[in-house]
């Protein structure tokens, strides 16, 4: 497994990979998303079809970005060669997303599945398909997905590139952007700002608990609005 605790570099900070995924899992995504918003990124979350294949589904990771696209090609090599390139390349806090351009079948499986976490992956985003739910659940690795289907690929899906900019939607993911989930969805960090967002959404929290003190106290709400900028 390798691994992937580079620094990322903020105004003239750094903080290691592990200490932004340890401190962006204690913040929840709405303060992200309230946050990207503040600071002008207001097209970072993925639609909302994207659902958890468990309620409490969560992670936060970088994203391993693949693109794929409907095909009829039947040769078996074709179709897993490139998904097996892909997959032997997924690194610690790697959360595949995959924009599938397709409906007709499963993008995700359970040995996709099984893979992704032996190799140190947290989770997947699939803007497609998944199939062997059973087994993914046994495995604990949170997915979110849009529809299950036991239609395998061969015939129908092939992986085109990964590594590359993507897009879902109207939200742009690049490779090693932080993707965040929990149970109101999914988001995107651009990977150039995380640490800032991060940073944010830290003190947005801060500014949230004061809020919830005050009218679990009794004051009114909008007396608390007032207080601390904040509702």
């Amino acid at each position: 497994m390798e691994t992937n605790n580079q620094t990322v570099v903020g105004n003239n900070e750094s903080i290691t990979m592990d200490e932004l995924i340890s401190r962006f899992s204690q913040v929840y995504t709405g303060a992200i998303s309230d946050s990207l918003d503040q600071m002008g990124y207001r097209n970072q979350v993925l639609p909302k079809e994207l659902k958890g294949l468990t309620p409490d589904a969560k992670f936060v990771g970088t994203a391993l970005t693949v693109r794929g696209e409907a095909t009829h090609v039947d040769d078996a090599n074709e179709i897993f060669v490139p998904l097996l390139k892909m997959l032997g390349d997924v690194q610690q806090y790697n959360v595949v997303v995959t924009q599938a351009n397709d409906d007709t079948c499963s993008h995700l499986g359970e040995l996709s599945a099984t893979t992704i976490k032996a190799r140190g992956g947290v989770g997947a985003v699939i803007y497609g398909g998944i199939r062997d739910v059973g087994y993914i659940h046994k495995l604990d690795l949170p997915v979110f997905h849009l529809y299950t289907t036991p239609a395998d690929v061969v015939g129908r899906w092939c992986l085109k590139e990964y590594n590359v900019p993507i897009r879902i939607k109207n939200v742009d993911i690049h490779p090693m952007d932080i993707i965040v989930a929990d149970k109101d969805g999914v988001l995107v960090v651009p990977q150039n700002i995380a640490y800032e967002v991060l940073k944010q959404a830290e003190t947005l929290v801060s500014t949230e608990n004061h809020v919830r003190n005050d009218v679990m106290n009794g004051v009114h709400p909008l007396e608390s609005y007032y207080k601390h900028g904040w509702f």
